[in-house]
């Protein structure tokens, strides 16, 4: 126990006396000193030492002094032990003749320059300075510690203010004596002195600064603390991080520098730990945007870093957002006040009981200042004990009205750590011919060595085990504890020099256990409705065996002039096409519900293949047609000269060709420089009915490449100009009637349709991508609806034709047509003409019957009137014709239905020409004239 030291020199008797043993009596009997010397009694007044009889309490020392030239001889001091022996009991203490005298104050002295904040922001210094000086006056008695030399403190009061401590500073070092080492409290003040130190080659010891900033070694780079860095909370909370098994975390902080800086250095500890911080919020008043933040982004385990004040606020929010219970875990820093949740504060609107709800179950983490075991350390002194003794040196001052008093433990051991790295540099140095007196502002070896030593500084001192880390920061032990029923429980230490988590196993949890870090997700792929596939499929599948009826058909019915003349070629190619875009529906509904993840992009190279070949055949093959048509038929001027062209096969199977190299080129080049593999589309989470804590992560699985979306434009952009072309040369060919392609007009019906579908279809199932359902159905549907057209249209037709007309296999009866059309109403209208000329025939050989019948009654009539008359009458009267004699003029008119009949001034055949005289100009009726006038218009 350090106590002051009073000295007093007692000339005793000449004789020497052991020391006696007295156990009963609480302390150790008196000791006679040596001949011809005397005893030093520590603590002790001339007073109290004149009324002790026989009888010295436990822990005080004496020290034997020899008079004149004699020296001891044996032990020079000897302390008392609570068992009521004295140390070296077994040694015998004398006094022997020496030429040289004693010198009682041999050692030499080593300045300490120190600034204790007496006053200010934080008035460390009255609980810190008597801790400094007690752990200075053991040191100065050690014999094993610096026996040479004898450690000073010189001091002044900073009041915890930079400016004032800049004028201190320059009071320390441009005044003597030389200080070998400085010792700052407050991090403002520590940052100033360690910053200017390393100018005058002087190691800096604080034993009260916590700035995560004084770690920087390149800016302080000869600062040591016993006060750990407000970033030791950090390896503890991740050792607990990893404990528990949390990877995911979130932070709030108030923007201040110092939980700035631990809030960064947390950040990089837990990513080299595999912890990710997910959600990193900060607010400087009010927090309730930044605690909605978490709740929005699904915090679970928070780390918060605020003042008590704030922390109030901040869990007023928690408990209106409902961020606590089971599912979340909250850790604080631990030096607030125990009951800091149930102060009211007007700051905030909640009640003590929302408060005490709200933060039941959170951990805080706090930094040991004191050692919680009862060990002796090398200042064989234990904890308690040192307290007892700090308390004594206080006078009875309360310890919460003296600044610092947390943190004296921290300046006793700063001393020791001094004097102990002092120590172990004396040797270093004397091998290099130097000495620790040789000290100056200069002197770059020494202050190294002082370095050296303090940097491998490990002890057990009153407030833990000493340890500095590489950045000279204390590494001590911290507190763990819980907030269990309303107050905090101990569950355990963490001791980060050592990696040794000392648990206790008393943590309580609301839920079963320690929550998850996160919402739990479970991944749910979406695969094609079953039902759906199996439908469309079976429509495919007959839509492939109609395809080869109709293939079949036409092969073998090859031979047939109507067929022939329908281009069967490329007829086959059509049905071929067809068929290879149904089969493109059964790839279009494999996903991974069939087959493995490796194997899908196989089937991704099946889609594109198979309906890209299978447009390019059946549409190719179409357009080829209609372009053909377009190109020989259609202009009026050369349309005689183009009808008598023959069409060559051979440049049809070339068109056909070049559109189906273009396609094979474009999907080979897609296929080598950007091939189809399988990407995977995430949905939101979607929560599920029960009371759960997961999620259900919807994915879809997509054929995709890196350039997608450039690829489709091209062959999206190529396919529609085809379209759109086939469209206009099939409204332009509708009026055209050929014997060389006699079905263009169902081919471009054909054409129609499928253009319609496709220019609808693509965009579609681009919008509605991922809804795998409703594009399957359209995309599929699409394919299934163009083929079935195509081949109706196509080939029902000429099913039909030979059918009905028995023309199987019969060249011979195809060759008596006069006309070849593939539209019944061109038939019926050819049939309807003939019948009518047939019967216009038979009414023009009945008239002509009838006009010769009445030629014969006039020549007749025109006889006997010539026989009646007399021969002079028949002089005079040969020009009149007798009125009787005129025709009926009802019997010339001409049948119903058809005009009158003109004026014709053709010549009556000669058998009229004696009885033309007969007829008016106007009512006569030339044979020519229904011949010339009716008959012709029937053939037009």
């Amino acid at each position: 126990m350090a106590q002051l030291l009073f000295l007093i020199i007692l000339y005793a008797l000449p004789s020497l006396v052991v020391p006696i043993h007295n156990s009963s009596s609480g302390g150790c009997a008196i000791i006679r000193p040596p001949r011809d010397g005397g005893i030093r009694y520590r603590g002790l007044t001339q007073e109290q030492v004149q009324r002790i009889v026989q009888i010295l309490p436990v822990d005080y020392e004496i020290e034997y002094i020899c008079r004149g030239n004699r020296v001891i001889v044996g032990p020079k001091v000897r302390k008392c032990l609570p068992n009521g022996t004295w140390t070296d009991m077994t040694l015998h203490s004398t006094c022997c003749n020496n030429n040289t005298p004693i010198k009682v104050h041999s050692k030499k002295k080593l300045y300490i320059g120190a600034l204790f904040p007496m006053s200010g922001g934080w008035p460390g210094g009255q609980a810190c300075m008597p801790s400094a000086q007690m752990a200075l006056d053991l040191v100065n008695n050690r014999s094993d510690i610096l026996p040479d030399y004898e450690l000073e403190l010189i001091h002044y009061d900073s009041m915890c203010d930079p400016g004032e401590a800049t004028k201190l500073l320059y009071d320390l070092l441009y005044t003597e004596p030389i200080k070998i080492v400085l010792m700052p409290g407050c991090s403002g003040v520590s940052t100033l002195v360690a910053e200017a130190a390393r100018m005058w080659n002087l190691i800096v010891l604080s034993y009260g600064s916590s700035s995560p900033a004084l770690s920087n070694r390149q800016r302080f780079p000869t600062f040591f603390r016993t006060h750990p860095s407000a970033t030791l909370h950090n390896p503890t909370r991740v050792q607990l991080f990893q404990k528990w098994k949390w990877t995911r975390i979130a932070t709030i902080q108030q923007t201040t520098e110092v939980f700035t800086s631990t809030l960064d250095d947390l950040e990089q500890r837990t990513k080299e730990a595999g912890i990710e911080i997910s959600v990193r919020q900060s607010f400087l008043t009010d927090p309730a945007v930044a605690v909605k933040n978490l709740k929005r982004q699904d915090a679970r385990i928070i780390v918060g870093l605020f003042y008590e004040t704030e922390a109030r606020k901040v869990f007023c929010e928690v408990f209106k957002e409902k961020l606590y219970g089971k599912k979340y875990v909250w850790f604080l820093i631990g030096w607030y006040a125990d009951n800091w949740f149930k102060i009211k504060d007007p700051a905030i609107n909640c009640t003590v009981e929302n408060m005490t709800e709200a933060v039941e179950g959170h951990v805080t983490t706090e930094i040991v200042m004191l050692n919680p075991e009862t060990v002796r350390g090398v200042s064989n002194m234990t904890s308690q004990e040192f307290i007892a003794a700090l308390m004594s040196r206080l006078g009875g001052k309360n310890p919460e009205e003296t600044g610092g008093f947390q943190e004296a433990p921290l300046a006793y051991d700063a001393v020791w750590a001094l004097a102990l790295a002092l120590n172990k540099t004396v040797a270093p140095l004397k091998a290099k011919g130097r000495r620790l007196e040789d000290f100056n502002y200069n002197n770059h070896d020494i202050t190294s060595e002082i370095y050296r030593a303090l940097n491998t500084s490990s002890f057990e001192g009153v407030s833990g085990q000493v340890v500095f880390d590489a950045q000279g920061s204390r590494m001590a032990m911290t507190l763990i504890e819980q907030l269990q029923g309303g107050s905090y429980k101990k569950i355990g230490y963490y001791d980060s020099s050592q990696k040794n988590l000392s648990w206790f196993g008393n943590d309580v949890w609301i839920g079963a256990g320690p929550p998850a870090d996160r919402t739990v997700v479970i991944e749910e792929y979406r695969f094609l409705s079953q039902k759906l596939f199996a439908a469309v499929s079976v429509f495919a599948g007959l839509g492939i065996l109609f395809g080869i009826v109709c293939l079949t058909f036409n092969i073998y019915n090859g031979n047939v002039r109507y067929i022939q003349n329908s281009q069967p070629y490329l007829n086959n190619m059509t049905a071929v096409g067809c068929m290879m875009a149904l089969a493109a529906v059964f790839p279009l509904g494999i996903d991974g519900h069939h087959v493995h993840r490796s194997q899908f992009p196989v089937v991704c190279q099946f889609r594109l293949w198979l309906l890209g070949l299978g447009f390019s055949l059946a549409y190719g093959s179409m357009f080829t047609k209609i372009w053909w048509v377009h190109t020989l038929f259609t202009k009026k001027d050369e349309k005689k000269e183009k009808k008598k062209q023959h069409l060559e096969p051979w440049k049809l199977y070339a068109t056909v060709g070049v559109l189906l190299a273009i396609d094979f080129l474009s999907l080979m080049i897609w296929q080598i420089v950007d091939p189809l593999h399988i990407t995977v589309e995430k949905f939101t989470k979607e929560a599920p009915k029960e009371d759960l804590d997961v999620l259900i992560q919807p994915l879809l699985e997509h054929c995709s490449s890196e350039k997608m979306n450039t690829w489709l434009g091209v062959v999206y952009g190529y396919k529609g100009l085809l379209l759109l072309l086939g469209i206009f040369l099939a409204y332009e060919t509708k009026s055209v009637s050929t014997e060389k392609i006699n079905d263009h007009r169902a081919v471009g019906m054909a054409i129609y349709n499928v253009a319609v579908l496709c220019l609808i279809t693509a965009p579609v199932t681009m919008i509605l991508s991922s809804q795998q359902d409703a594009s399957f159905a359209f995309a599929a549907l699409a394919a299934v609806f163009s083929a079935y057209i195509t081949l109706v249209v196509l080939f029902v037709p000429k099913m039909r034709r030979l059918i009905t007309r028995g023309e199987w296999q019969s060249e011979q009866q195809d060759t008596l047509k006069t006309g070849s059309s593939t539209n019944n109403n061109d038939e019926e209208k050819s049939r309807q003409l003939e019948r009518e000329n047939r019967e216009l025939q038979k009414i023009i050989q009945e008239k002509e019957e009838r006009v010769s019948a009445l030629r014969n009654q006039l020549a007749e009539r025109q006889a006997l009137r010539n026989r009646r008359r007399p021969s002079s009458g028949q002089n005079q009267n040969h020009n009149t014709p007798p009125p009787s004699s005129q025709p009926d003029p009802k019997s010339l008119l001409p049948p119903p239905g058809y005009p009158n009949p003109t004026t014709d001034n053709h010549a009556l055949p000669p058998s009229f020409s004696n009885s033309s005289n007969l007829y008016p100009a106007d009512s006569k009726m030339s044979r020519n004239h229904c011949h010339n006038s009716q008959i012709p218009l029937l053939y037009k």
